[in-house]
């Protein structure tokens, strides 16, 4: 599922910090030594590494083209887990911090027609797909939310593709007409969803009748997950050598930092795709949110912080 991007982890300094919208701030980072960050492409994230052990993904906003910044915006979350707290707080112009990435598992796919659908922070992701698609390609976005002021690059979207855009602030238009606009299926046509949770669920069950790989998603927390008893099993690590039984009550990604196995972890909730591990044999139990159907019927690659094993064996590439 990743791409065939380079991740690096390395420090950044924060270069510009202005406010975006209400509760949203744009930083603009790059590297104090002048070197050029890796490429990438739209739809990519990449992990901030804060205060005290917390590890945050944020959508790359700017323009791909430009080697040497990376952009991001973080809306500041109330409820949050304090995350976007120490960015609004304590990341002012000056400031370094870790950075890794970039990953992406919400690439751009070609397609004759695209419709872009955005809630509040979600429109990060969806800015640089924009850009890449170009004038004459076949797109419109419908992007809400909850005031004009939240609504984070708005007024720049309007301004820049007119007659494509439609800004719906809730406390001026109501809730998206999701029913007008993804009313018909659509041949040729993909449909791409970043924003709150109860955004994309409206937009998957409207979505049921489209063609199977239509519709794109990103999320940033974990979808909802059927309750399903836990059931131990075995894991074969094929280059270390090591088979590792995983009972009901651990996760594998606690049984192999038990074993000494380093894989990199991060949200530790199945959204951001750090710990993507290839299966070489046997049958995951897909926990994550991040996989499409196709996806997850190729069994090809496991997401070991939630995940667990249909068969009585997994083989991984570790």
């Amino acid at each position: 599922m990743t791409g065939t991007m380079t991740e690096v982890e390395t420090t950044v300094e924060v270069v510009q910090r202005v406010r975006a919208a209400d509760g949203v701030v744009r930083l603009v980072l790059r590297n104090p030594e002048g070197e050029m960050f890796p490429p990438w492409e739209p739809g990519a994230h990449v992990d901030l590494v804060l205060g005290e052990g917390m590890i945050r993904q944020y959508s790359l906003c700017g323009n791909p083209a430009d080697r040497h910044t990376y952009e991001v915006a973080v809306l500041r979350e109330p409820d949050g887990r304090g995350g976007s707290a120490f960015v609004h707080d304590r990341l002012e112009a000056g400031a370094t911090i870790r950075l890794r990435g970039p990953r992406n598992h919400f690439p751009l796919v070609p397609a004759a027609r695209y419709r872009f659908v955005a809630g509040g922070i979600g429109i990060t992701p969806i800015l640089p797909m924009l850009r890449a698609l170009g004038p004459s390609a076949d797109w419109t976005l419908l992007y809400g939310g909850r005031t004009r002021r939240s609504m984070a690059f708005a007024d720049e979207l309007q301004d820049r593709y007119p007659g494509r855009v439609a800004i719906c602030p809730q406390d001026e238009t109501g809730l998206l007409d999701l029913d007008r606009a993804l009313a018909d299926p659509d041949l040729g046509t993909v449909v791409y969803c970043c924003g709150p949770g109860p955004l994309l669920d409206a937009v998957t069950a409207r979505c049921t009748h489209w063609p199977e790989g239509t519709l794109h998603v990103e999320r940033f927390a974990p979808a909802e997950q059927v309750d399903r008893p836990a059931t131990a099993f075995v894991v074969e690590c094929e280059r270390s050598g090591m088979t590792l039984p995983v009972p009901p009550d651990r996760r594998i990604v606690d049984v192999l930092d038990e074993a000494g196995i380093d894989v990199d972890v991060s949200c530790e909730e199945g959204i951001c795709g750090t710990c993507e591990t290839a299966v070489l044999d046997g049958v995951p139990e897909h926990r994550d949110s991040i996989q499409t159907e196709a996806d997850r019927r190729r069994n090809d690659t496991i997401f070991v912080c939630v995940s667990r094993s249909c068969s009585p064996r997994l083989r991984l590439d570790l």
